[in-house]
């Protein structure tokens, strides 16, 4: 008869530590050995036998042995690799944890972040090493990423609506992402640049020529790719009320049309909605509030204002409506849809953790 063996026995370790480890984990640029290593004693911490963690991992039992042994005796630190022959270190780990904690917990008294030579003279070490350690461990206080949390009461709901026309769109409708870009400004350098060289980039002038600003009214169509657009000088109701009647007449008759929009006000004006109730062929679908990435058109307008717009002069605004037309009469020769992966889902988790994170 066979006997089951011996039962795993649990890693110990605290709250604090296991925080800590899950953090190290989501750094994107962090050294996948040291990341293997943390994934093995989370395993051991949640009871898995060596044998499991290293079918899981792809590893060997040895190895999750290894580094089992390395933490139960050095915790963190451990989770390094050891010294090799050579010049003894000069930076100990309880000076790296300084420097990673420091960085990471405070600032500076006469600065919003640490750079490199205060945190050198802070912990007494070189500004080479400051910046050995935070490459180490993808630490970038110079840089700070911005976000928006939406406070939609009905997130959840109108999340789970629009990823859901994109990823499983009813039979026989179209699925249209409506919105405006507007205060496009028609820009025109002071001075000549110079082209682009071997060993140089293109030049532009930091100032410019304002000559007016339009706006554009776009429709993309989430299957083909293609896009209805219209250039109006103003965005009011009044314009995208005939904008609105545009796209009745560009697209079929009979079928039934879902538009995804956000939450601005001339989408809901007393005239919008008379309209809409009088073609009940439309379905209007509303983007939860500060969720504008959730819109497939930013997408189309973003390329719009890299691709085309960014670069360009334009010294008057009919000349730059005319430039927007062209390209959209380019892009409607060969269109891309833009695929959307992610499912309602792993959006929800995702902004569960950034809400998580921030109270």
């Amino acid at each position: 008869m066979a006997h089951a063996g011996r039962p795993a026995t649990k890693l110990q370790i605290t709250d604090t530590e296991r925080a800590e480890l899950k953090v190290r984990l989501r750094v994107r640029k962090a050294p996948e050995d040291e990341k293997l290593r943390m994934r093995i004693v989370l395993g051991c911490a949640d009871g898995e036998s060596g044998s499991m963690i290293a079918q899981r991992l792809g590893t060997t039992v040895q190895t999750v042995s290894k580094w089992r042994r390395r933490y139960q005796a050095y915790r963190l630190a451990g989770l390094t690799d050891a010294p090799r022959a050579g010049r003894p270190r000069s930076v100990h780990d309880e000076q790296v944890q300084h420097i990673v904690d420091k960085v990471r917990q405070s600032k500076p008294d006469n600065a919003t972040h640490w750079s490199v030579r205060q945190m050198s003279r802070e912990a007494g070490v070189s500004p080479a090493t400051v910046q050995r350690i935070w490459h180490a461990f993808g630490l970038k206080p110079h840089l700070q990423e911005t976000f928006k949390l939406s406070t939609d009461p009905h997130f959840v709901d109108k999340v789970r609506d629009v990823v859901g026309l994109y990823m499983a769109p009813p039979d026989r409708a179209l699925v249209l992402c409506v919105d405006e870009k507007s205060q496009i400004q028609a820009l025109d350098r002071t001075q000549p640049g110079l082209p682009l060289t071997f060993g140089k980039p293109s030049t532009r002038t930091h100032d410019y020529k304002r000559h007016g600003t339009t706006s554009l009214f776009a429709a993309l169509d989430v299957a083909t790719g293609k896009v209805i657009g219209q250039l109006k000088r103003r965005h009011r109701s009044v314009e995208f009320l005939q904008f609105l009647k545009a796209i009745d007449a560009a697209v079929p008759s009979g079928q039934d049309i879902h538009l995804i929009m956000d939450n601005y006000g001339t989408h809901k004006t007393q005239a919008v909605r008379a309209w809409l109730a009088a073609h009940p062929r439309y379905h209007v679908h509303f983007t939860p509030t500060s969720a504008s990435w959730l819109n497939l058109v930013e997408r189309f307008f973003s390329q719009l204002s890299e691709k085309w717009i960014k670069r360009s002069a334009h010294t008057s605004v009919v000349q730059l409506e005319h430039a927007i037309q062209e390209y959209i009469d380019r892009h409607n020769q060969d269109p891309k849809p833009f695929v959307w992966h992610k499912s309602a889902d792993t959006i929800l988790a995702s902004v569960a953790r950034a809400a998580s994170s921030i109270i």
